[in-house]
């Protein structure tokens, strides 16, 4: 990641038409992004120490608490800093690595929506053949395809925007180092990086997406021929919270690199809920919509309170 770059740190503006607010935001970007680490840790130790829940659906769901703390946490930290009345400087590599870990963590994220679809279409569409499919390897192999997706297309985007020169203006009108940003900064010609990370993370999100469109297609079929409304509901309840974290990440993901003339505010706006509050809605709806997280979690409670009490 070489070049021959006279700048050696970037400025971070942060979110567009917001001056005189920083102590606002500061408290509700504090909250939230704790939030999201202790709701999503807090399904970690419900999923961990039961041994009813150490099935496939279970080890997605646990690996996605996982990235929803570190997702946010690519940028949240560097923002509350500033937002603290500290510097908005940030280095040239921290600004490259910044960028690299955002693309690869939520790539990662959308392969494992796209893997945690397929599941759910197993359990409902193939539930005798459910623990034949959905073996310990396969389900490891499916994760480590999710990471090197992740990982390559991260690359592949972080490679093509820092190839180049960037020896001029270094204010970056947003509140993190993402593409749209930091290309316009350029002293060359920036257009087909700029088409490359459109296309890339186009193509990504709208293949990742068409596959849950298959998934969910084929799982409301069979949830249609369930004769019992019972057996019909319970099916339902399994996969509407899948659903619904579903929506809230790939639809910011599509408005942000497809829409034909950037606005830094809806798109500060945009990623803001793709990247802060998405993680902390999926604790959300996995704690409160799941029955089996939530029983688990008051048997920990539990323990932990007669441990202290002992």
């Amino acid at each position: 990641m070489r070049n021959h770059t006279e700048l050696n740190e970037f400025i971070l503006l942060g979110i567009p038409q917001t001056e005189g607010l920083e102590t606002v935001l500061l408290v509700i970007f504090s909250f939230i992004y704790l939030f999201t680490l202790l709701g999503n840790l807090l399904i970690l130790l419900a999923i961990v120490p039961s041994s009813t829940l150490h099935t496939p659906m279970y080890f997605f769901l646990g690996l996605l608490s996982i990235l929803d703390m570190l997702f946010p946490s690519v940028t949240c930290p560097k923002m509350l800093f500033y937002l603290s009345g500290q510097s908005r400087a940030i280095s040239y590599k921290g600004c490259a690595l910044q960028l690299f870990f955002y693309h690869f963590l939520g790539s990662t994220e959308g392969c494992l929506y796209s893997v945690m679809a397929y599941d759910r279409f197993v359990a409902i569409c193939h539930p005798l053949r459910y623990k034949l499919i959905m073996r310990p390897g396969v389900c490891v192999g499916l994760v480590v395809a999710a990471w090197l997706v992740g990982c390559l297309q991260a690359t592949v985007l972080t490679s093509f925007t820092f190839q180049l020169p960037y020896c001029g203006p270094n204010r970056v009108d947003h509140f993190f180092c993402d593409i749209p940003a930091v290309l316009p900064l350029a002293c060359a010609d920036s257009s087909l990086a700029q088409r490359l990370g459109s296309t890339n993370v186009g193509f990504l999100a709208l293949t990742l997406w068409l596959c849950v469109c298959v998934s969910y297609t084929r799982i409301g079929i069979a949830i249609l021929r369930i004769r019992s409304a019972k057996g019909r509901q319970k099916a339902f309840s399994t996969c509407s919270a899948h659903l619904t974290a579903i929506l809230c990440a790939y639809g910011p993901v599509i408005i942000i690199y497809l829409q034909p003339t950037a606005n830094p505010f809806l798109g500060a706006m945009v990623q803001i809920l793709n990247n802060i509050v998405s993680p902390m809605l999926n604790s959300l709806i996995y704690s409160l919509r799941n029955k089996e997280v939530k029983n688990s979690l008051k048997r920990v409670f539990y323990n932990v309170v007669f441990t202290a009490l002992d």
